[in-house]
Parts: C-alpha cells; structure tokens; sequence
C-alpha cells in the first residue's frame, strides 16, 4: 500500500518540488491551492509521470477557515489520514510594522500561521491513535533573524517556529515526528521580477531534498529544525 503525503501550496515553488520529490518514492499525493487552472496543470503532469499513483488536489484558499476544513474532510473521506503532512502554504508580503498597510498582520498570520495550526489539529488525533507520522512545518530564515522591512511575515515566521516547536514536545511520545524547515531565499515565484541573478538563490529542490532526508531517517531519530541558506549569504 502506497505512503500518502499532503503539501499544502504544491502547485508552485518548494511544494511543487516536494511533491515531485515524495511522488519518486511511490507516494501517494494530496495537494490544494488557490488556483484552479494550476491544480489542472499538476494533475495532468501527475497522471502522465506517475500513472499508477493517486493525486487528490483541491482548489481552497488555507488564510480561510471554512475552506481549510472542507479540504481536510474531503480529503480524509477520500484518501485518508497522511503518513506525512507538509505545512508549506504561505504568503510574503514586505512591509515595516510601523508603516506596512493595514490587514498585512491578518492577511500574514492566517496564511503563514493559522492555515498549519488547523490543518494540524484536523490530522492529529489520528496519527495519535495510530501512533505514527511525520509534520513538516515550512518556515523562514525570516523566523530565525529580524531584519529591516521584514513586518507582518517576520512576525507570522516566528510564530510559525513557536508552534512548531510547542507541537514537537507534545507528539513526540507518540512516535510523530515534527520538522521546522527554515529556507533562506529560494529562487521561487515570489522573487519574480526582481533584478537578482538566479544563482544567487537556493534552488527549491535542495529544499525538497533536505525533507525528504529528514524524513528517511530511522524511527530512532528525528530532525528538528533544518536550517537552509544561499551559499553566498542570505539576500
């Protein structure tokens, strides 16, 4: 029986290459974003690279509460519970806090932060009862170092690395593994449009590579925290 993994925002960027990644290991697939047309795009490479496996994808918007539980119980009545869960939805908006539009904290911390705290909850109690699973939060450098312009995102990145570590302690006697992955700037459609060469980013890929590695690890041990930055620095 195949392993199931669910990305959240795996259209694009880091999930997308998540996806691929986990997809080359014979996992089963479950995905949603904002955009229907980019679920179809997906699907239709799927189906083509990876016949004899199952995708589940589901256009839902996770900074809404009722769309995130719709997505979990569709999925749950679909597919089932995860092996693996990869809180990966989130939103960059820069801006200080003194002078950043009004509703970037809302719109920030209910993308970046209450998207994985609810679509958590919605899996947790039955990788409890069957004592098994792994939960990757994706953070930020951002959570780790304050920096000038960094506002909403910072705030929502450093809470994002609370609850990560708040959810380690508490699921780690259960057999769950929990995993902060904290990428410096990935060269991803975020960073569209700026005037940076491509090879001063870290490649999405490399992120993808370091989930899967953590995940590979024996029952024994467990990554906590995986800290990614551009060889050059961060930008």
């Amino acid at each position: 029986m195949s392993k199931h993994i669910v990305v959240t925002g795996g259209t694009k960027g880091i999930g997308r290459s998540i996806i691929e990644r986990f997809a080359k290991e014979g996992f089963d697939i479950s995905t949603c974003a904002r955009s229907e047309e980019d679920l179809e795009e997906l699907k239709k490479y799927f189906s083509t690279s990876f016949p004899s496996q199952k995708i589940f994808v589901f256009r839902a918007d996770l900074s809404k509460k009722n769309e995130l539980i719709s997505f979990a119980d569709k999925l749950k009545s679909e597919i089932g519970t995860p092996d693996v869960l990869v809180n990966n939805t989130g939103v960059f908006l820069p801006g200080a806090i003194h002078s950043e539009p009004e509703g970037n904290m809302e719109l920030m911390i209910e993308t970046n932060l209450y998207s994985a705290y609810y679509l958590t909850r919605a899996f947790t109690q039955e990788m409890i009862e069957r004592k098994s699973g792994h939960i990757f939060s994706i953070g930020s450098i951002a959570g780790l170092t304050a920096y000038a312009n960094g506002g909403s995102y910072a705030i929502s990145k450093w809470a994002m690395l609370g609850f990560t570590k708040c959810l380690r302690q508490e699921l780690k006697d259960f057999n769950i593994k929990v995993t902060s992955v904290l990428p410096g700037a990935t060269f991803t459609a975020s960073w569209e449009g700026v005037e940076i060469p491509e090879e001063r980013f870290m490649k999405a890929v490399d992120v993808a590579e370091s989930v899967w590695a953590a995940y590979n690890l024996s029952p024994s041990s467990v990554v906590e925290e995986i800290v990614i930055r551009p060889q050059l620095g961060d930008l």
